[in-house]
């Protein structure tokens, strides 16, 4: 995918995670998106809960997209860690 300076981006601005396990009746979300707010920053919104429900939506705002990538990358390792997977 390439931005509208032309160059390709490296890090992911999404990521969507699942975690199924039906001997414990466990089928989990958890989705990581990178996103402008309306006040120049950035926000990291993440949502989790069971697949096929509403779930839960926390934003945390970052002064710059870099910080809310590193929270977004830093955050998906703790996940996969914990059992998620893609």
């Amino acid at each position: 995918m390439f931005n509208r300076s032309g160059q390709s981006e490296v890090y992911p601005r999404e990521i969507q995670l699942k975690r199924i396990d039906p001997s414990l009746n466990m089928r989990r979300f958890y989705r990581m998106t990178v996103e402008r707010d309306l006040f120049g920053g950035f926000c990291l919104i993440r949502e989790w809960g069971r697949i096929g429900c509403p779930g839960q939506v926390l934003v945390e705002r970052h002064v710059d997209e870099g910080q809310a990538i590193n929270a977004l990358m830093k955050l998906s390792r703790t996940k996969y860690r914990r059992g998620y997977g893609s």
